[in-house]
This record gives C-alpha cells, sequence and structure tokens, in this order.
C-alpha cells in the first residue's frame, strides 16, 4: 500500500505558487481547512484564485488571505458574512464570480468525476447564464456550466489513513467531498491520521485513490460563525 502521509503542512504544500487556483472545503467556518489555511498566509502567495462557498470571516479562514491581499479572484456562492470581502469586491479590488451554491457543488464534483461539463436549470434567465451555451430538455431550459479547474484542492476531514482514505464528521461533508480529486493535487488535512486498516471500510466516505497528500492537522480552533443562545428567563 502506498503511504500518502506527509510530515508536516510545509511538506504537504510544496509546489504552491503564485497565480494558482486553489479550491478549499468548507462551509462557513465549518469543516475549513485551517492549517492549509494558515500555511498559505505563512508563504505569501498572491494572485490566487480561491474556489470556495464563502470567504469565512474578517480574521478567520480565508478571512486571512483577504485581509493580506493575496486574492485576486473569488468563486464563491456567498458573501455575507465577511465585511472585507465585501469592500474588496464594491471596491474592484477583488474579482468576484458569484456561482449558485448548487452548481458551485456540482462543478467541483463534475471535474472529481472526469466530466468537463454539464447541463442545470440554475441560473437560466439571470446574469449567470450571460455568454454560456443554454438548451431545452423536455420543454425546461438548462445552462451549460463547464467543471472546475485547479491546481491544488484543500479539504479537512475528521479521521484518515495513511492511504488517504478519509471519513468526515458531521456538516463537515459539505464540500470537502466534492473537491477531493477535483484538482490537480489533493490534500487532506485530518484531526486524526491511523495507519491502514484502521478505518471501517464501509464508513469511509472519500477513498483514497482521490486524495495525494494527508497530514495530521494541529490547533484546531473550530470557531462558530455566528452564536445564538437564548437569554435566562
Amino acid at each position: 500500500m502506498i503511504s500518502k502521509t506527509v510530515t508536516s503542512v510545509q511538506k504537504a504544500l510544496e509546489g504552491v505558487t503564485d497565480g494558482m487556483t486553489f479550491m478549499l472545503g468548507g462551509f462557513g467556518l465549518c469543516g475549513i481547512p485551517e492549517n492549509a489555511i494558515g500555511e498559505l498566509v505563512q508563504l505569501g502567495v498572491k494572485d490566487i484564485t480561491c474556489i470556495s462557498n464563502n470567504a469565512g470571516v474578517d480574521d478567520f479562514g480565508l478571512g486571512l488571505l483577504l485581509q493580506n491581499r493575496q486574492i485576486k479572484k473569488m468563486i464563491s456562492s456567498y458573501v455575507g458574512e465577511n465585511d472585507e470581502f465585501e469592500r474588496q469586491m464594491l471596491s474592484g479590488e477583488l474579482e468576484v464570480e458569484l456561482t449558485p451554491q448548487g452548481t458551485l457543488a456540482e462543478k467541483c464534483r463534475a471535474a472529481q468525476g472526469g466530466f468537463p461539463a454539464f447541463y442545470t436549470p440554475a441560473g437560466y434567465g439571470t446574469e449567470v447564464a450571460e455568454g454560456k451555451e443554454t438548451r431545452e430538455f423536455n420543454g425546461k431550459m438548462y445552462v451549460l456550466e463547464e467543471a472546475f479547474k485547479a491546481d491544488f484542492a484543500f479539504v479537512k476531514a475528521w479521521k484518515g489513513d495513511e492511504a488517504g482514505n478519509l471519513i468526515f464528521k458531521g456538516t463537515s461533508r459539505n464540500f470537502n467531498p466534492n473537491m477531493c480529486g477535483a484538482a490537480r493535487i489533493t490534500v487532506a488535512e485530518v484531526e486524526e491520521l491511523l495507519p491502514v486498516g484502521s478505518l471501517d471500510p464501509n464508513q469511509i466516505h472519500v477513498p483514497g485513490i482521490f486524495v495525494q497528500r494527508i497530514f495530521q492537522g494541529k490547533h484546531y480552533e473550530k470557531r462558530i460563525e455566528q452564536r445564538t443562545v437564548r437569554q435566562k428567563a
């Protein structure tokens, strides 16, 4: 069995350079690859394109890359929780491509499966469809969307083994599984890295064939994006 384990986040991100396109799993602050993002900040890579559902908050997650002006373009479906994202977008400093959430997930999955494009009804008749091929199927109009092309995919899982097999926990099964294998190199960071054979095959969500590098992450903050509690009676 080939081991895909690397000893550190630094090793995991070898080959990352300016101008690349990255996929980053997670939804808000849930299931984001905290260690990989931190290393991207340390590397200082710039003019990057990020494919992610959203950009988290100002001082955490992808918000750290925005603060450093490292991101040239964001491809995402939601931008409502990050003031710096909004400011850069409205000022023209940041190029933003808004994509329907289901379409964004499917563009990842199409890349994962080796499909160059697919038809979807989402966005037909709106700005999303401008300049794209449209076609009618059974009396309904669809938009042709192309699969994403990315250099690296950074994902976060709960458990993984040395062969790259992954298990996600709870709602971290958002965009993370679809991004595995959807880029030239997939880097998985896990909370618990185990020897091959330690995971129940029936519980594995993503097989190791979709992962090129895996490492055990450290110091997960797992910040809550918005905390709402009930006041005492």
